[in-house]
C-alpha cells in the first residue's frame, strides 16, 4: 500500500503539523530560563501574539501583574523542574490586555542524560466553564 501524504513526511514535519493543528490549546516550549522558544497556531489564537512577536520573550508575559509580583512564573518553573510538572488554573493576560481563565500545565523536558532542557507548556481558555 502506498504511503499517504502525511505518512510520507518526516517525523519532525508530522509533529509540527500535529502541534499547529491544535487550535484550541496554546502549545509551546519554554527555555530553562523561562523564554518562549516555540509557538503554535492555538497559542496565537488564544493569546494574540504572532510567533515573531513572542518567541524569545519571557513566558511571564501572560501572567497578571499581581502574579508576577508574587513570583508565580518562577515558582511554576521551579516546581516543574523539581517535580516534573506544575498545574494551575488562574487568570492570564492576552496581548490586548484582556483576561481569560486558563487551565495551564507545565511539564519539565529532560534530555537523555537527565538534564533539564526546557519546559512544554499547554494552556486552554476555560473562561466559559468558570462562568
Amino acid at each position: 500500500m502506498p504511503l499517504t501524504r502525511i505518512e510520507a513526511l518526516d517525523d519532525a514535519r508530522r509533529l509540527q503539523l500535529l502541534i499547529d493543528g491544535v487550535v484550541d490549546y496554546a502549545v509551546y516550549l519554554i527555555s530553562p530560563q523561562g523564554r518562549i522558544a516555540t509557538w503554535n497556531t492555538g497559542a496565537q489564537r488564544l493569546k494574540g501574539y504572532t510567533a515573531s512577536e513572542i518567541i524569545g520573550q519571557p513566558y511571564a508575559t501572560f501572567f497578571t501583574e499581581e502574579d508576577r509580583r508574587a513570583g508565580l512564573p518562577d515558582t511554576a518553573l521551579k516546581t516543574a523542574a523539581a517535580n516534573g510538572r506544575w498545574e494551575q488554573e488562574g487568570w492570564r493576560v492576552r496581548k490586548d490586555g484582556t483576561l481569560f481563565w486558563a487551565m495551564a500545565v507545565l511539564d519539565a523536558v529532560f534530555d537523555d542524560k537527565g538534564d533539564l532542557i526546557g519546559y512544554a507548556k499547554v494552556t486552554r481558555d476555560v473562561t466559559e466553564r468558570l462562568r
